[in-house]
C-alpha cells in the first residue's frame, strides 16, 4: 500500500477519517482513569516532600524526630537511606532525589515521609528542624552573569561573516527583547504509585511522558536492573513537556518507599508544591543587531540569546540549541551569527516546554521583522515576504541544513487572501484614527519548526501487535497519551494497514515491559515514530498472512490484498477474523514488533551545523487585538489559521492540537507571568496568581483550517506531519499584533518597548512611552 493513499471509506477508522479522541467520552463522562483514580490498596503509604525554604546555602543540621513522631507517620527517609545513586537528573547527573548538603533553589527535595493518610504525611514533614548556611542567591539572568554561573560555554552557530556585512549596512538597527517562562499547568499534577514486587522490583504507574527514563532512574537509585522495573501510563491529564523528566524525582521516591517498606506508595503533588518544585518553559533575554536594505530585505544578523536554565542542567542544553536553530524562523539571512548564553540560577531548573526553546528563538526574528517595517514605514507582511527562504543560494539555514520543502510562501498567501488582510488593516488604521482611548492592531506571523530530536538517538519507536484467533487486534507501542491524539491515531494507522474496523483494535497502556527503550513522547515525533514503528509491525504480520494464503488456497501472493474487513485472494474474499483463525491452526506466529529510525539526520554539536530536522513543519497566523490605552487591557478579536499537517491522519485531532496549541502560546505571551521575590520563592504557584488563558480569552472569531495542499515530501506516516508544537508558535501573531496596537498610540514612529508576557501593566507603560514621543514629536 503507498504511504500517501487515501482512507478506505468501507472501514470504520481508517486515516484521514475525523474520529473523536479514543477516551473522549470518558474524559466528558468521568469514567477515563487517572492514577490518583485507581483504587488504593490495603497498607497503601501516602508521601509527601520535606523541602528546602532557601535558595542557596547549606544544611547545617537537620532533625527529623519530630517529623517520624508525628501521627501515622511510617517511614522517613534522607540520602542516606538510598542504596544506589542519589541522582535523578536525565544526563548531567546534578539533579538530586534528596539534598543532603549543598542547597540550590526553594523547594529541593530534603526528605521524604510516608503516612496511612496524604494530610498525615504534609503536616508531618512541616515538623522537621532544620539550621539553615544561606548564602545570596542569583536568580535572574543579570546576577548569574555576573558571577560567571553558567552551564557550558557560549554556543556559536554561523554562516557568512555576520560582523563584516553589519559595517557595510545600508540600514542597521539594535535592540533588546525580553521573554518569559510559562509553568505547564497541566489539569493532572504530578502523580505516581509505586507497587512492590516479592523479588525486591517494583511496578510504578507515572504520569510521565518518559517511561522508559523513569524506570531507568528508578533502577539506578534502588541499585537493581531495569528488568525489575516497570513503569506504566495509560493517559496523562496532560504533559507539555513537563512530565518529560520532572515525573523521575516522584517516581524514585515512590520506588524507594515501596521497596524499603514493601508496601504500595502513592505520591501526589498539590498544586502549589508542583508549581513550586517543578521546571519551567525556559525565560530569555535577547538582543540583536541587523542589517537590511530599502525593501527590508535581511544582509546580516547578529543575535544574542540569554536564558535562564535554573539549577541543573536538566535539558537546557539541548532547549537553548533549539532556540539557536528557530532564531530563523521562516526567514533566509545571508550572514548570521547566533549566540547563546546558558545561565545558572538559584532556582528551579527550567526544562521541556512545548517548543522546546523554539518558540523564544522564533520571537526575536519576529521582533526584528516588526522593527523593520516600522523603521522603513512598511506592511510588516511585505517585509515577511522579502525574507522567506527561497530557491538557491536564499535555501540554507543558520546551520547549514537545506530547506528542501519552501511552502510558506503559498501558505501565507493564502491567509492573506482569505483573512482579508490587507481590507482590514486598512480598517484598523481608519479605527485608529478616530478612536483616542482603544486602538486596535493587526500581524500575520509565519512558523516554520523542524521536526526530529536533534539528540539523533531519540529519533527511534518500537511497537507490539498481538492477533487473537478471534480476529481482534491488541496494539502496544513506546508513544505515551496525554490527550494530544496519539493512540487514536496509532490505532487508525493498524486498521488502515489491516484494513479492518477501529473497534477491532484494543488500544493498551504504555508499559517498558512490553516495548522497551522507548524514547520520550516529545518533539512533536509522536505519530511519526510510533505510528511507522505500529505499520512495520502489521506489514510484519501482514506478510505471514498472505504466505499462509498463498499456500492454503494456492494463490499467487501479488493476488491477495486486504480490503473492507476481508482478505481478498485470487477471486476469493475470506473474513479478515477467519484468516487469522486458519493462520493459528496452521501454527503460524500472529504477534509481531515493528521499528522505527528515522532517516537522513545528523548533527555536529561542535560545529552546530548538520541535517538535525527530517522535514519542517508550516503554517500562519493572522491576529487581530484591541487594547484599552488607560488601562492596558487587551482582547484578541480574531484570529485566523492556516496550517500545514501534510495529509492528516485525523482532522479533528489535528484541529484541536492547532487550537489547543495556539490559545496556550496566547496564554504564554499575555498573562502567564512568573515571580519569584528576592528571596528565591516562587510567588505565583497557584491559579490565584498565576493565570492561564480561560475560555472567555479565545478569539470571538476563531477560523482554522488545515492547509488543503499539504503533502509531506519525505516517506512519513502516510504523508503527514507533526502537529503538537508547531501550532503554539502561531500565537506570536498576538503579540505582533498587540505590539502593532500599542505603536499606534505614537504613529509608528518608534517600536514600543514591550516584553512578553504583554499583560496589561506592561502594554500600559508601553503605551505611556508611546504618548511621551507622541508629546515630544508634537
Amino acid at each position: 500500500m503507498r504511504m500517501d493513499s487515501s482512507a478506505n471509506p468501507k472501514i470504520r477508522g481508517g486515516v484521514r477519517q475525523a474520529l473523536t479522541h479514543d477516551s473522549a467520552a470518558k474524559h466528558v463522562s468521568g469514567g477515563a482513569i487517572y492514577i490518583d483514580d485507581m483504587p488504593e490498596e490495603r497498607g497503601l503509604l501516602h508521601l509527601a516532600f520535606g523541602k528546602s525554604e532557601i535558595a542557596n546555602g547549606k544544611i547545617v543540621s537537620m532533625d527529623l524526630s519530630q517529623v517520624r513522631s508525628s501521627p501515622g507517620v511510617e517511614l522517613v527517609l534522607t540520602a542516606d537511606d538510598i542504596p544506589g545513586k542519589n541522582d535523578v537528573s536525565p544526563i548531567a547527573g546534578d539533579d538530586l532525589l534528596f539534598a543532603d548538603k549543598e542547597l540550590s533553589f526553594v523547594g529541593q527535595s530534603l526528605f521524604v515521609v510516608a503516612a496511612r493518610e496524604r494530610d498525615l504525611a504534609l503536616k508531618a514533614a512541616q515538623r522537621a528542624e532544620i539550621v539553615y548556611a544561606s548564602g545570596e542567591p542569583a536568580l535572574t539572568i543579570a546576577r548569574a552573569s555576573e558571577r560567571g554561573s553558567v552551564l557550558e560555554d557560549p554556543q556559536v552557530m554561523e554562516r557568512g561573516n555576520a560582523p563584516a556585512a553589519l559595517q557595510h549596512a545600508s540600514h542597521r538597527l539594535a535592540g533588546k527583547l525580553c521573554i518569559g517562562g510559562q509553568d505547564h499547568f497541566y489539569l493532572e499534577g504530578q502523580v505516581c504509585h509505586a507497587i512492590p514486587d516479592e523479588d525486591g522490583g517494583v511496578l510504578v504507574h507515572s504520569s510521565t511522558q518518559n517511561p522508559s527514563e523513569v524506570q531507568e532512574i528508578i533502577a539506578r537509585v534502588l541499585s537493581i536492573p531495569s528488568h525489575a522495573v516497570a513503569v506504566e501510563v495509560r493517559r496523562m491529564g496532560g504533559g507539555f513537556g513537563g512530565k518529560e523528566t520532572q515525573p523521575a524525582l516522584l517516581a524514585a521516591a515512590a520506588a524507594l518507599v515501596a521497596v524499603k517498606a514493601k508496601r504500595p506508595a502513592r505520591f501526589r503533588l498539590d498544586r502549589d508544591d508542583d508549581m513550586i518544585m517543578t521546571g519551567k518553559r525556559h525565560d530569555f533575554e535577547a538582543a540583536y543587531d541587523v542589517a537590511f536594505d530599502e525593501s527590508g530585505s535581511l544582509m546580516a544578523a547578529d543575535i544574542t540569546l540569554s536564558s535562564r536554565c535554573g539549577c541543573s542542567a536538566d535539558l537546557s542544553l539541548a532547549v537553548n540549541d533549539r532556540a539557536m536553530f528557530h532564531s530563523d524562523n521562516a526567514y533566509y539571512i545571508p550572514d548570521v551569527r547566533i549566540t547563546s548564553h546558558r545561565f545558572k540560577t538559584n532556582t528551579v531548573s527550567n526544562t521541556a516546554f512545548r517548543g522546546f526553546g523554539g518558540p523564544q528563538g522564533m520571537m526575536v526574528i519576529e521582533r526584528i521583522m516588526d522593527e523593520i517595517a516600522m523603521y522603513l514605514e512598511l506592511d510588516p507582511i511585505e517585509v515577511r515576504r522579502a525574507n522567506f527562504y527561497g530557491k538557491s543560494p536564499r535555501d540554507v539555514t543558520p546551520y547549514h541544513q537545506k530547506v528542501e520543502e519552501n511552502v510558506i510562501g503559498q501558505i501565507v498567501q493564502e491567509l492573506t487572501t482569505s483573512s482579508d488582510y490587507v481590507h482590514r488593516r486598512d480598517e484598523i488604521k481608519a479605527y485608529n484614527s478616530e478612536n483616542a482611548f482603544t486602538k486596535k492592531g493587526i500581524a500575520l506571523t509565519p512558523v516554520k519548526f523542524g521536526i526530529s530530536f536533534t539528540a539523533r538517538h531519540l529519533n527511534q519507536a518500537g511497537a507490539l501487535i498481538h492477533l487473537y484467533k478471534d480476529g481482534s487486534v491488541y496494539l502496544n507501542h513506546g508513544g505515551t497519551e496525554m490527550g494530544q491524539g496519539l493512540f487514536i491515531k496509532v490505532a487508525q494507522v493498524v486498521a488502515e494497514e489491516f484494513q479492518i474496523d477501529i473497534d477491532k483494535i484494543k488500544i493498551s497502556s504504555t508499559t517498558t515491559d512490553k516495548v522497551p527503550n522507548s524514547s520520550p513522547t516529545a518533539a512533536s515525533a509522536g505519530s511519526d515514530l510510533n505510528g511507522m514503528a505500529a505499520r512495520d509491525a502489521a506489514t510484519t504480520l501482514k506478510a505471514r498472512l498472505i504466505a499462509f494464503a498463498a499456500e492454503k488456497y494456492d494463490c499467487a501472493a501479488d493476488l491477495i490484498s486486504f480490503n473492507d474487513n476481508q482478505v481478498l485472494i485470487g477471486n476469493n474474499a475470506v473474513p479478515f477474523e477467519r484468516l487469522v483463525e486458519e493462520a493459528y491452526f496452521e501454527r503460524v506466529s500472529l504477534s509481531a514488533t515493528g521499528f522505527y529510525r528515522t532517516p537522513k539526520i545528523h548533527y555536529d554539536r561542535d560545529t552546530h551545523s548538520g541535517h538535525p530536522f527530517y522535514y519542517f513543519g508550516y503554517g500562519a497566523a493572522v491576529s487581530e487585538v484591541i487594547i484599552d490605552t488607560l488601562t492596558g487591557e487587551h482582547r484578541v478579536l480574531r484570529t485566523d489559521i492556516l496550517h500545514d499537517v501534510g495529509k492528516s491522519l485525523n482532522p479533528a485531532i489535528d484541529l484541536g492540537q492547532i487550537e489547543g496549541g495556539f490559545v496556550q502560546g496566547m496564554g504564554w505571551l499575555t498573562t502567564e507571568e512568573l515571580y519569584w521575590d528576592d528571596r528565591g520563592e516562587l510567588m505565583t504557584h497557584a491559579p490565584s496568581t498565576y493565570k492561564i488563558p480561560v475560555c472567555s480569552d479565545r478569539p470571538a472569531v476563531f477560523n482554522m483550517a488545515l492547509w488543503s495542499k499539504g503533502r509531506n515530501p519525505e516517506e512519513t506516516i502516510y504523508r503527514s506531519k507533526a502537529v503538537g508544537e508547531p501550532p503554539l508558535m502561531l500565537a506570536i501573531s498576538v503579540f505582533s499584533a498587540l505590539t502593532d496596537a500599542v505603536a499606534s498610540v505614537g504613529a509608528h514612529r518608534k517600536m514600543p518597548m514591550l516584553d512578553a508576557p504583554a499583560t496589561p501593566e506592561r502594554v500600559l507603560m508601553a503605551v505611556e512611552e508611546m504618548r511621551s514621543l507622541a508629546a515630544e514629536a508634537s
